[in-house]
């Protein structure tokens, strides 16, 4: 339940002072009946709102979809770099009325790609919990290119799990066993997991940077990094293309971002089951 004011006011119905004047003047209806009271509550997901007969559209949480750049961080405010806020429209913040908009999950500054802001803490901590496992799937590019046979160690390596090393202050860590695909040799099984038209997309934006598409059920400090420096390689691109059942759509260019359409909203909820 929410007041009536605050609500209208968040919506871009102006002050408090203002409102209160389109209240007094009887121009707000609740489910079709005039309401003059500006500190009367309403259920944002079952009751209808109107101002002077126009249905005002009540969303009490928002879920966007980022294909985030480099160089931007994962923050409300930063001094030196830009933060993914500064790429989301000014509607997105005043079409919703439930928690503050927040990033659902980290991407270091110089990692592109999947980013989801909502305002659903639930859901974001649903997904983020340890426990349930959500699987991300990364397009990686590598420093050292590797022969057939090498590449076959990794497949083996990483799907039984291994020990990664300490980091700073991170602790070492047994890394899970984690899917790892080939772009060249394994299109069809990339093919499947993302769909042809972002694996083509990575393709063509990467300008031949990725090597591989890793998909893990964790989310250690920079555990993808760790996870190729442990076999003595270095992770020179990467973007996050998949969370859950949710893949980055192909048309999104870095730094622009869209709101999930229901069905995907579905796909992320489904991920906790």
């Amino acid at each position: 339940m929410e007041r009536l004011d605050k609500i209208l006011c968040h919506a871009g119905f102006g002050s408090r002072k203002d409102v209160k004047k389109l209240c007094h003047r009887g121009l707000v209806s609740v489910n079709s009946k005039i309401v003059t009271d500006c500190a009367f509550k309403i259920e944002i997901e079952k009751d209808e709102l109107a101002i002077d007969g126009k249905k005002i559209t009540l969303q009490k949480d928002i879920y966007i979809m980022m294909n985030k750049c480099k160089d931007v961080v994962c923050a409300n405010k930063d001094g030196l770099h830009k933060t993914v806020f500064d790429f989301v429209p000014e509607d997105f913040f005043n079409k919703f009325f439930g928690g503050d908009l927040h990033c659902m999950g980290r991407l270091d500054i110089d990692t592109e790609g999947l980013l989801i802001l909502t305002s659903d803490g639930k859901l974001t901590h649903t997904l983020l919990s340890p426990k349930n496992h959500v699987p991300k799937t990364y397009a990686v590019g590598l420093k050292n290119a590797l022969t057939q046979e090498q590449k076959n160690e990794y497949q083996k390596i990483f799907k039984e799990g291994f020990w990664i090393d300490r980091e700073q202050n991170e602790e070492g860590f047994v890394a899970q066993s984690a899917d790892l695909f080939w772009i060249l040799e394994d299109e069809d099984e990339n093919a499947k997991l993302l769909g042809k038209n972002l694996l083509q997309a990575i393709n063509e934006n990467s300008s031949g940077k990725s090597d591989c598409i890793l998909t893990i059920s964790e989310g250690k400090y920079h555990q993808v990094k760790r996870m190729f420096a442990q076999l003595k390689n270095e992770v020179v691109y990467l973007k996050r293309v998949k969370i859950g059942n949710l893949v980055l759509d192909s048309n999104l260019k870095p730094g622009e971002c869209r709101e999930l359409i229901e069905e995907e909203i579905n796909l992320l909820s489904y991920t906790k089951n």
